[in-house]
């Protein structure tokens, strides 16, 4: 009976340490896994921030047919394709000066006869790697034959921000700014939210419209004011209006110098355009000082 237990014990025992060490290799493989250039990536130059931040942990293989394809665009007539390619060239160096991540130049021939695209996904088949890329058709084509993707553009929209400046959120201010008519909330993902002259609304759910962000090395940050009704807006104008008008014309008939003038003369006018059919005594006399 001892001798079961015993063989048992070693059984799991064998067992454990195979699954450890096999996902522990299977790991390891995915971490050194080559990571294919697609020529996409180089001509739009994004790879090179990413490259710099440390993100980065997969050796970068660059087809020796991209490079060819790179080539040949920069021989091409067209001046812009020409000047794409030669910036592609240009972030192929680029990457190969950085000490954050290793560059190779795979050796796959000089010319893919089934096409780049093509030839990068059967790469990344035979070598276990994955494509980066930010062409929409070969991201598909990779994701339905099974290929891991690491496209650029996903990660760019996945980094921004999550409104942007005239925009507009409700959210929870909980607590004051560092001026005293500030006032704090924060979004789902947790970035901080600023909203000027909203002091008064700490502990309330409001409408905020953004006005600006700022990112820095601790995160991001977002400013905001309350989000105003143009009902109500438009009422307040509807009886300020009025008022503006009716002190203008309450001090019209204080004015003093040269203004009363001016309307004695069009009140003149305005007369001389009467017809003269119905001249009372008073625009006669009005004519006589005139002719005067």
């Amino acid at each position: 009976m001892e001798i079961i237990i015993i063989i048992l014990l070693l059984a799991i025992a064998v067992g454990t340490t195979y699954l450890t060490v096999n996902s522990f290799q299977k790991e390891r493989r995915t971490q050194f896994a080559p990571m294919f250039v697609d020529t996409s990536v180089l001509i739009d130059g994004r790879i090179t921030a990413i490259a710099e931040s440390g993100f980065l942990t997969r050796p970068l293989y660059i087809p020796r047919s991209v490079v060819g394809e790179l080539q040949f665009l920069a021989d091409n007539a067209d001046s812009e394709k020409r000047s794409r390619a030669r910036h592609g060239l240009d972030i192929i160096s680029q990457l190969q000066a950085l000490p954050q991540v290793k560059t190779v130049i795979f050796p796959d021939g000089v010319k893919a006869e089934e096409g780049v695209d093509n030839r990068l996904l059967k790469l990344a088949k035979k070598h276990g790697g994955a494509v980066c890329t930010i062409d929409y058709n070969l991201n598909k084509v990779a994701v339905v034959e099974g290929i891991e993707v690491l496209n650029v553009n996903e990660l760019a929209k996945s980094l921004r921000m999550a409104y942007l400046p005239g925009e507009k959120a409700r959210i929870e201010l909980t607590q004051k700014g560092n001026d005293q008519h500030q006032a704090v909330g924060h979004l789902d993902d947790g970035t901080m939210v600023v909203v000027e002259h909203a002091y008064k609304q700490i502990g309330t759910i409001v409408e905020v419209e953004f006005i600006r962000s700022l990112q820095t090395a601790a995160g991001k940050m977002m400013f905001a004011k309350l989000s105003q009704q143009p009902k109500a807006i438009s009422q307040k104008q509807k009886t300020s209006t009025p008022a503006k008008t009716d002190k203008i014309t309450k001090k019209q008939p204080q004015l003093k110098g040269t203004q009363p003038q001016t309307s004695n003369k069009s009140a003149q006018k305005r007369v001389n355009s009467k017809p003269s059919r119905n001249k009372s005594p008073e625009d006669s006399l009005v004519e006589l000082a005139n002719g005067r």
